[in-house]
């Protein structure tokens, strides 16, 4: 058989190393920043200047600075930009690294087209870099994990289609006739994500010159396709891309064969069915269909059998080869990867549980759990491959293994740091949560008093990312090292005999499985129909029926202003820190609601394009919000949460109260929920939207003027002061803001309570 010539790109996969390598420290170091936020708030005013004397700060006292940042250093917006930069930067690119490194070598092939490549590269880090300038601007949709506007929703999808069609080609013109089972994952990864980014991120922009849009869905139906997005964006960008790699550099560091072969099957085909079901166990408790609820439950315990199948693949591949654990670090990072996995995906089926949800939810327990998958299986094989491409490409030894044994440690003591006190903190939220005193009043009444219990666990956190950081430093300079007294090859000559021409038609004796592994479109199909599977039979029949969600007649739309004052909500990234959701706890309804005990309905956010249920309460839940506190506390709240709320770690939001508000789209956001999503607003209304803002606004400004002398005297002052431009408190934001907030839960307090019919 003729043997052929070829050469292998490392080159792309450098350029995807020091991708990963620069935005994993960038990632870790917002995380960091926000750790540090949740108990040291005043940061921002710190670094940009406070009128509070109380606070040392770098500038002159003048909170000028603060307000001129316009909350780009705000908690809500750092907290989304951080989880947008692990999951998309420092994992994404990671794992194009490994698969590109990969691919080229268990297909005996070159990728199909350099061009190609080096477009995927390119077009994902200016989307990276898209992401921080918007984000930073407050230019975001608040879904978890796809905040993304619009105009970066369609360049991930390029992005994501030039990598797949690079990927199908390089298997095309492979020289191996059996796909390995590394393969399978990165076939399986690619669907799942095109199929999960596309039907989440459905949107009408407000416009094509505008980065502003709107949800398809609504309330109930967004909530259930964003979690079924978002945890499946932990399976399919988080997970099985990451064992695509475990499949391939584990044993190649171990010189080890995989364990078992027919367990990789029953790994990948297990996995990637079961996981698209799991979604709404993020919803427990909450207005999702309870069969929706029921089926999330009963699939995420399903998850330990096929995650765990995984696990026990990886740890036996080192069956013979644990003397090598004790002096290979690549090694330790993986086995530690490995461990961290199955760890994490026990204990999400366990929090699935209706028991465990209704304690665990929206509490750091959540953030533990998460993290010790991030840091933990995410970080730590992401690690592995770099130690092991880094002496491999530039055909040297490792510069120091010392100095990566430290970065394993420091690792791993930055997990523990980081993940126990979660836990602690998360089971200690979610039990004085829960307290009641034998009169049958809550213990805790204060919220504060739940926050300021934790604060102690926050600071032991932020230790724990130290460590962590301090460990992905010395890895950078140990790679520097090691790329500086090495010779990187640019094209690895390589030769394979070429690829035997057999039909696709399965060979008599041949074992199925083996006839699907050498027909990458057959593959590919059933991957395609066992993903979609989940997705059509939880999706499909929440979004068609109307009665699933039945509307109640006294929830109306939001007003013109209000609508504003959401917006601004969401630039601000307010639902990182408070949920509107109140689960049916007698806890909830006492503490958030109280007068006439209604938790949340489905039918009370048929109006709310995206949901804001959210998934971690750092300060109380807000659905019952209107009408709690005057105007004027609100206002006060906004500019300094420390002068109403002793104690709080809330961050301030000055800009709010001297920014105008920018009403030039106002009219066309309603004729945009009128027109596209058959928002009952009547042309009347459309047309006296300003004239109906200006009226709510002027009241809202009486109310703070009556409520408060010391408002209304600064702002007179103001006036005085600057003359011709003034501008007068009912044009600014914080009036949007607090219409918005007085409005929330306000519908359903009504004297009567009718659902309407759902013909």
């Amino acid at each position: 058989m003729e043997t052929q010539k070829f050469s292998y790109d490392n080159n792309i996969v450098k350029a995807f190393l020091y991708a990963t390598i620069a935005f994993g420290l960038v990632g870790f170091l917002l995380g960091l920043t926000a750790a540090l936020m949740l108990f040291y708030p005043e940061l921002p005013e710190f670094l940009f200047g406070t009128d509070d004397t109380t606070i040392k700060s770098l500038s002159s006292g003048n909170i000028q600075g603060l307000i001129n940042t316009q909350g780009a250093l705000g908690f809500g917006r750092i907290r989304m930009l951080h989880t947008s930069a692990v999951i998309f930067a420092f994992v994404c690119n990671s794992f194009f690294c490994g698969a590109y490194y990969s691919m080229q070598r268990l297909l005996k092939t070159r990728m199909y087209s350099d061009t190609l490549s080096w477009i995927h590269f390119w077009t994902w880090q200016i989307m990276i870099i898209s992401v921080v300038i918007t984000f930073l601007m407050g230019i975001n949709t608040s879904k978890e994990y796809a905040e993304h506007e619009w105009p970066i929703d369609i360049l991930i999808t390029i992005s994501w289609v030039v990598f797949g069609i690079n990927m199908f080609g390089t298997i095309a013109k492979r020289r191996v006739r059996h796909l390995y089972v590394a393969i399978w994952f990165f076939i399986g990864t690619w669907i799942a994500v095109a199929m999960l980014h596309i039907f989440n991120n459905l949107e009408v922009p407000l416009s094509f010159t505008s980065w502003k849009s709107y949800s398809i869905y609504a309330g109930a139906k967004d909530a259930l396709v964003q979690w079924w997005y978002g945890h499946n964006a932990v399976a399919f960008v988080l997970t099985t891309p990451v064992l695509g790699l475990m499949y391939y550099f584990l044993p190649k560091a171990a010189d080890r064969p995989v364990f078992s072969y027919k367990l990789s099957i029953i790994h990948f085909w297990s996995l990637i069915f079961v996981y698209l079901w799991a979604g709404p166990h993020h919803l427990q408790y909450t207005a999702l269909p309870a069969w929706a609820q029921a089926v999330g439950t009963g699939f995420s315990i399903m998850l330990i059998a096929p995650s765990w199948g995984g696990m026990l693949n990886g740890l036996l591949t080192l069956r013979g080869a644990w003397d090598k654990v004790r002096e290979n670090p690549i090694l330790k990072f993986f086995v530690v990867a490995v461990t961290c996995y199955g760890m994490a995906t026990f204990e999400g089926p366990l929090l699935a549980t209706k028991s465990l949800n209704k304690i665990g939810h929206y509490t750091d327990w959540v953030i533990g759990h998460v993290h010790l998958g991030a840091l933990g299986w995410n970080g730590f094989m992401a690690f592995g491959v770099v130690y092991y491409l880094i002496p491999v490409m530039w055909r040297t030894e490792l510069w120091s293994k010392k100095l990566a044994n430290w970065h394993f440690w420091l690792g791993t003591l930055g997990i523990i740091f980081y993940a126990v006190p979660m836990y602690i903190s998360g089971f200690t939220q979610g039990l004085m949560w829960k307290q009641f005193n034998p009169d049958g009043t809550l213990l805790w009444k204060n919220w504060l008093d739940t926050v300021t219990a934790i604060i102690p666990y926050f600071k032991m956190r932020f230790l724990g990312g130290v460590l962590y950081l301090s460990g992905a430093v010395l890895m950078v300079v140990n790679v520097i090292k090691t790329i500086r007294q090495g010779s990187f090859q640019k094209n690895v000559p390589a030769e394979a005999p070429a690829l035997a021409n057999i039909g696709s038609v399965r060979k008599e004796g041949e074992g199925v499985h083996l006839w699907i592994e050498r027909t990458p479109k057959l593959l590919s199909i059933l991957a395609f129909i066992t993903i979609a599977i989940g997705g059509l039979v939880e999706i499909i029949p929440t979004l068609t029926l109307k009665q699933s969600v039945p509307t109640i007649s006294a929830v109306k739309p939001y007003s013109p202003l209000e609508l504003e004052g959401r917006d601004l909500y969401i630039r601000e990234g307010c639902n990182s820190c408070h949920s509107q959701m109140i689960r049916p706890f007698r806890d909830e309804i006492v503490r958030f609601e109280g007068k006439n005990g209604q938790y949340s309905k489905a039918g009370e956010f048929i109006y709310d394009r995206p949901f804001l249920w959210g998934s971690k309460r750092t300060g109380p839940d807000l659905h019952r919000e209107g009408g709690r506190n005057p105007d004027s506390w609100h206002f006060k709240h906004m500019y300094n949460p420390r002068i109403t709320s002793a104690g709080s770690i809330m961050p301030r939001f000055p800009w709010l109260i001297t920014n105008k508000l920018n009403r030039t789209q106002m009219v066309d956001k309603m004729k945009l929920m009128k027109n596209y999503f058959d928002v009952p607003y009547t042309k009347a209304e459309i047309d006296s939207a300003n004239q109906w803002a200006d009226s709510q606004s002027k009241a809202i400004v009486q109310r703070i003027y009556s409520e408060a002398a010391d408002v209304k005297e600064q702002l007179e002052k103001d006036r005085s002061a600057k003359g011709a431009s003034f501008v007068p408190l009912e044009q600014r934001e914080i009036v949007a803001m607090i219409a918005y907030l007085q409005r929330l839960g306000t519908d359903i307090k009504t004297t009567q309570i009718q659902t309407a019919s759902a013909d």
